[in-house]
C-alpha cells in the first residue's frame, strides 16, 4: 500500500477542498481533491463541518449527498503525510486538532437530521470509509474498494471504526482492523457498511433518484448481491480472531495450519506490533461503547499512537521513502 490506498496528503485544489452542487431538494458534496485521492485535509475536514452545519439549518435543504471527484476514489482517509510532518515536529497540539474536528465531523454526519448519502465506486479507505458508514445511507459500486488499512502505518482504526467495526459479526471486525483487509462494494453491502449495491454506470441515476424520490426511489436500482467473498473463510477467521491477545490471534492462526491461515500471518507479520494491539484492544471495548464514546477513546488513542516511533516509520515506509520496509519497535 502507499498513495494508492492512503491519504499522501499531497496539496491540489486546498483554496476549494470540496464543491457543493444543488439536485433539487438536494445538496451535493463533491470531495474535490482527486490528485490526493480526496484525501481528507484539515481544510476539508473544516469545509465539510461548515457546510453541513449551514444546510442543518437551511428548511430548503431536504436531503444530502456526498461524492468523491474523479474515477479513482471516494476518499482515501486522512491526511496522513500532513500528520506526519507535525510528528516529526513534535507539534502534536496540530495533529490532536485535525483529529478532534476529524471525529467531530464524523459525528454529525452520524446524527445528522436528514438523509445523507455517500455513493461510492472506487477507493474508500480509513477516514473516507468512516465518512461513507456514518452516513444514513451508503451506495456502493463494483468499483467500490473498502479497507481501514491503518496497522500498516503504526495507527489503529479510528474515525468510529472501533463503533462499526466492533459491531460486525463474529470476529470479522477484528479481522478488518488488524490486517487492513479489502472489502468489494457488494461485500460493504453484506456487513451492512453500505446500504444498496448499484452498479458503477447508474450512480448518477442514483443521486438524481435519492434526490427525487428518497430512499425508496434508490432501491429500485439496486441488482442482486454477488457471494459474499469472505463467507468460505468465516469460519477460520472467527476461530483465529476470537482470541483476546494479539498473541492468541497468531497462535490460533498457526494452529490451523491453512494456506489462508499462512496468509493472514504474512499480512499481520508486516503490521506494526504496537498497532495490532491498540486495534485489538479497543474493539473488543468499543463493542460495549457508544459512537461518541468510541470517539472519544479514539481520541485519547491518538495521543499515544501518533507520539509512538511506529506511527512516524510507518508513514515513512509505506508513503515517503516507499522502501515497505517499516523498522518496528518490537517491545
Amino acid at each position: 500500500m502507499g498513495e494508492e490506498t492512503l491519504g499522501n496528503g499531497r496539496s491540489d485544489g486546498e483554496d476549494r477542498p470540496i464543491r457543493t452542487e444543488e439536485l433539487g431538494s438536494a445538496r451535493i458534496i463533491v470531495l474535490d481533491r482527486p490528485r490526493a485521492l480526496n484525501a481528507l485535509s484539515q481544510a476539508m475536514v473544516d469545509a465539510l463541518a461548515e457546510t453541513l452545519g449551514n444546510w442543518r439549518r437551511d428548511a430548503s435543504v431536504k436531503s444530502v449527498i456526498l461524492k468523491g471527484a474523479g474515477d479513482r476514489a471516494f476518499s482515501a482517509g486522512a491526511d496522513v503525510r500532513a500528520m506526519w510532518a507535525h510528528a516529526r515536529a513534535g507539534e502534536y497540539d496540530a495533529i490532536e486538532d485535525y483529529f478532534a474536528a476529524e471525529y467531530a465531523l464524523d459525528l454529525a454526519i452520524a446524527i445528522y437530521p436528514k438523509p445523507i448519502l455517500s455513493i461510492v465506486n472506487g477507493i474508500c479507505f480509513g477516514g473516507g470509509m468512516a465518512l461513507a458508514v456514518h452516513s444514513r445511507y451508503c451506495v456502493a459500486g463494483e468499483g467500490a474498494s473498502f479497507s481501514m488499512p491503518e496497522t500498516l502505518i503504526g495507527f489503529f482504526p479510528d474515525a468510529g471504526a472501533t463503533y462499526f467495526l466492533s459491531r460486525l459479526p463474529g470476529a470479522i471486525g477484528r479481522y478488518l482492523g488488524m490486517t487492513g483487509a479489502r472489502l468489494s462494494g457488494a461485500d460493504a453491502v453484506h456487513l451492512g457498511l453500505a446500504t444498496h449495491y448499484v452498479p458503477g454506470k447508474d450512480h448518477e441515476r442514483a443521486a438524481q433518484a435519492f434526490a427525487e424520490g428518497g430512499e425508496s426511489a434508490l432501491a429500485e436500482l439496486t441488482v442482486p448481491l454477488p457471494p459474499f467473498s469472505l463467507a468460505p473463510h468465516r469460519e477460520a477467521i472467527d476461530a483465529g480472531f476470537s482470541a483476546d491477545t494479539v498473541e492468541g490471534v497468531f497462535e490460533r492462526l498457526r494452529a490451523q495450519d491453512t494456506e489462508w491461515a499462512r496468509q493472514t500471518l504474512d499480512v499481520l507479520e508486516q503490521r506494526s506490533p504496537a498497532s495490532l494491539q491498540w486495534t485489538l484492544e479497543s474493539l473488543r471495548a468499543g463493542r460495549g461503547r457508544t459512537l461518541e464514546e468510541c470517539l472519544a477513546a479514539e481520541l485519547e488513542l491518538v495521543r499515544v499512537s501518533t507520539a509512538h516511533l511506529d506511527f512516524a516509520e510507518g508513514v515513512r515506509a509505506a508513503l515517503v521513502d516507499k522502501d515497505r520496509q517499516p523498522n518496528w519497535q518490537r517491545r
